[in-house]
């Protein structure tokens, strides 16, 4: 049967992704280690009940299971926010443990309806946090980020659906498609999760985690090139137009005067300390202003130090495109292509501009 090596295969290769996400990103790895970790025993077990049904295997199937979402949402929403409250999360799997001991004296279709309000319910919470900007992200991984997000909340809502033809196979159809369902179940749900998780993983810089304890022991210095370790302060006594021009005089002045969007780490949680004013206002400002989002803002601060570097010097387009911000080609060459219908060696060879 197909379904058969398919589980062990897939923990395999789930322990060799995590193994070798480990080694090469040891500084901001570790939660989407350990989630494949969750991920590759799940697997296993998933295999082992289906293949030896022992009673043990039976009873850790849906409490790893329950554990998958929680854990994925928890992978998310440190993206959006720096210390997130994890202990009410956990409620759910335990309620699925609690039920798994007293399996015999509930409905027996009991867990799987909790199995499926989990999946339902992170799958809807992290499709609407993909619709919020990340403050702890790079910027200009920023979409990307939102992307897997999605891809997340998509694919635990589809986990939910299978969960449910699952149920009814083996409630009413004496199991004649498990297999079959299992296999299609989890060859696209769990390497798509994992797949999402990595890249919200390192596409958050390590630093971050340790930004608070920075802020705290550097409070006496206020100096503008290190303003972002100072505690955020609120814009007040303005009307809205006035808060927004002042937001943007101070995010131009911060950008143009200190250069900042140089930095390839730069997120809008960093941005947000350097002006001493919260994150969301400083976004909500910018989508304002320039009707865009401020990932893009800050790659078009970006290509126009490119431009002039391009311009005026003779410096390998390598080493231009790492100085003014951008962690790779391929993405500066897109943004600078978006932003000035050229690419950065086209606009070099042509003839001179006033920009």
């Amino acid at each position: 049967m197909l379904a058969i090596p398919l589980p062990f295969v897939a923990a395999l290769l789930l322990f060799i992704t995590g193994a070798l996400l480990r080694y090469r990103y040891p500084k901001n790895s570790q939660k989407p280690f350990w989630f494949i970790v969750l991920c590759a025993l799940m697997v296993t077990v998933v295999g082992l009940r289906w293949t030896v049904d022992i009673a043990l295997f039976r009873f850790l199937q849906p409490i790893l299971g329950a554990s998958v979402p929680v854990a994925a949402w928890l992978c998310f929403v440190g993206a959006h926010r720096g210390k997130p409250n994890t202990h009410l999360h956990w409620i759910g799997p335990v309620v699925v443990l609690v039920s798994s001991f007293l399996y015999q004296y509930l409905w027996v279709g009991t867990i799987d309806v909790l199995l499926i309000s989990l999946y339902l319910g992170y799958g809807s919470l992290l499709l609407k946090s993909s619709f919020t900007m990340p403050e702890q992200v790079r910027l200009t991984d920023v979409s990307k980020v939102l992307i897997a997000e999605r891809v997340a909340g998509g694919m635990l809502l589809f986990s939910a659906l299978v969960d449910g033809v699952l149920s009814y196979d083996i409630l009413l159809l004496d199991a004649q498609h498990t297999n079959l369902i299992l296999s299609i179940g989890y060859l696209v749900l769990i390497p798509a999760v994992v797949a999402a998780v990595i890249v919200v993983s390192i596409s958050t810089p390590a630093e971050q985690k340790n930004q608070q304890a920075q802020a705290l022991s550097s409070m006496s210095q206020r100096s503008p090139e290190e303003a972002d370790k100072s505690p955020t302060v609120l814009v007040s006594s303005l009307d809205e137009d006035e808060e927004t021009t002042h937001i943007i005089s101070k995010f131009d002045a911060l950008m143009r005067e200190h250069q900042v969007f140089k930095d390839p780490d730069l997120s809008l949680n960093r941005l947000a300390r350097k002006l001493g004013i919260p994150a969301r206002k400083i976004s909500s400002a910018v989508n304002q202003t320039h009707q865009q989002n401020i990932s893009k803002v800050i790659n078009t601060y970006r290509v126009e130090h490119a431009k002039t570097l391009l311009k005026q010097t003779d410096e390998a387009i390598t080493e231009i495109f790492l100085s003014s911000g951008f962690q790779t080609k391929s993405n500066f060459n897109r943004e600078f292509s978006r932003i000035t219908g050229q690419t950065p060696s086209e606009f070099r060879s042509s003839p001179q501009m006033s920009d």
